[in-house]
């Protein structure tokens, strides 16, 4: 445990025991330090570096065969760029105002990163649903990415850089609100609290809203297993195996690594050992039949990524992810997880974080000393489409879904009334983001430009794929 985390985890054990308004006294207290108005600017560093130096550092232990596909994944527009560099964001961030106030954050919280997914009594909630980047860091941090990002896709939406700004604001008010709803409940009412399909659609402000709503849930309840199951397996000599679609989608073979075999049974026994043991009763129901190599995401294409086909005696099908995971991109900035296992980080991250979490989490080391972590492929999940364009009456609400979320999600680690002292009543914390933002969106813009100009000249390969999805 680094010395700033453990001074960080003392005050906060510490500050709980005292009273809310004390605690919100202690809020307002930082105000001095570290005026809400300070988090208005942004400025590069002049020592900040290139852009697509730093991408390209991050490369390192990805699998070389698709870095190509990560660049060209983060090529088509300034959000999508935004989306694959969480690492020179929080470089960025790490030079900002923060009042010292920990929280398990994030790490790489943006709009997409949000979205609707199945508990396991079978209710969809809206929560945060990636953890890659999850660690004990500054609660501003994740306030800002969040914001950012609305800003950047509204600009790329074609709004303008007004309503850019004001879905930024509302994504915060929408935190600082609901934060100070939160610190007024007790710690187990907030354990309990959940954003779930049936009070989203309530919240719509009119009846065209409610109805698109109702739609995106009816879908998202459609998005079971059994759903993509099919779409990516086949009927080969009388057992069902994984399609090939290479790049993104592929077998490793014992041509290519003799020790496949081995390696995947070795990490399925570890993996099972980091199961509660009801989950290990319930995973031994199934057996193991394939295994194939997968690119996801943005940010994630290059570090190993597999999915694991398993069937029930009576051929149920079961789709699981083994995540690669490295140490956060917060860690240089933040300090180092109390995790040995970085898969350990992402799992434990995400069950103090969500309202509610997959069945099947847990994490593994392989033989050559990678972590993972493991999840259901894919259990009623769904998120904003932002290609298709949103409208701005679309995105200050789903800002505000997303505020709300986050601000539960901190709550939950965090000391909800001492960061609620710090924002106080007024949007002057609001504004300020607001003002953050819109500075930032340029900046990513700039990155972007020069992740573009490096593949045009030839410094980088970059892949465009036909179909993303």
């Amino acid at each position: 445990m680094s010395d700033q985390q453990s001074s960080s985890i003392h005050s906060l054990a510490s500050s709980l025991f005292q009273s809310r308004e004390a605690r919100i006294e202690a809020g307002k207290s930082f105000r001095g330090e570290c005026p809400r108005e300070s988090h208005a600017s942004w400025k590069p560093h002049r020592d900040r570096r290139d852009p697509v130096d730093v991408l390209m550092e991050s490369n390192q232990g990805r699998m070389p065969q698709l870095v190509p596909i990560r660049y060209g994944r983060m090529l088509p527009s300034p959000f999508t760029f935004l989306r694959g560099s969480a690492g020179l964001m929080a470089s960025d961030l790490a030079g900002t105002p923060n009042t010292g106030m920990r929280v398990q954050a994030c790490g790489d919280c943006h709009l997409l990163n949000f979205g609707l997914f199945a508990t396991p009594e079978r209710n969809l909630i809206f929560d945060i649903n990636d953890f890659d980047e999850t660690l004990p860091a500054p609660w501003e941090w994740d306030v800002k990415r969040l914001a950012v990002s609305f800003a950047v896709a509204m600009r790329d939406s074609q709004l303008t850089d007004k309503q850019a700004q004001d879905s930024a604001i509302e994504c915060v008010r929408a935190y600082r609100v609901r934060l100070r709803e939160l610190s007024k409940m007790s710690p187990l009412e907030v354990w309990y609290d959940r954003l779930d399909a049936e009070t989203i659609i309530e919240m719509a402000p009119n009846d065209k809203i409610r109805e698109i709503r109702e739609g995106i849930v009816a879908k998202a309840r459609q998005r079971i297993t059994d759903y993509l199951y099919p779409k990516i397996s086949e009927e080969v000599a009388g057992r069902r195996r994984l399609i090939d679609q290479p790049p993104a989608l592929f077998h490793i073979t014992k041509e290519i690594d003799p020790e496949i075999e081995e390696i995947v049974e070795e990490a399925l026994q570890k993996y099972r050992l980091s199961l509660p043991n009801d989950r290990r009763v319930l995973f031994d129901r199934y057996s193991f039949e394939d295994i194939v190599v997968k690119a996801v995401g943005i940010g994630s294409v290059g570090t190993r990524c597999l999915v694991g086909l398993f069937f029930s005696a009576e051929n149920h099908p079961l789709l699981l992810q083994f995540k690669e995971a490295g140490p956060s991109v917060l860690e240089p900035y933040a300090g180092k997880s109390l995790y040995q296992n970085n898969g350990e980080r992402v799992v434990e991250g995400q069950r103090l974080m969500q309202s509610a979490s997959d069945i099947f989490l847990g994490w593994t080391r392989g033989r050559r000393g990678r972590d993972f972590y493991v999840r259901q492929l894919r259990d009623m999940k769904m998120s904003v489409n932002i290609e298709e364009g949103v409208s701005t009456e679309q995105s200050l609400l789903y800002a505000e879904l997303c505020g709300r979320t986050l601000a539960h999600a901190h709550a939950k680690s965090g000391d909800a009334a001492m960061i609620s002292g710090y924002l106080g009543k007024s949007d002057d914390f609001d504004q300020a983001i607001g003002e953050f933002a819109l500075a930032y969106v340029d900046q990513n813009e700039q990155d972007h430009g020069a992740l573009v100009d490096a593949a045009k000249s030839g410094r980088i390969e970059a892949i465009i794929e036909e179909d993303q999805s």
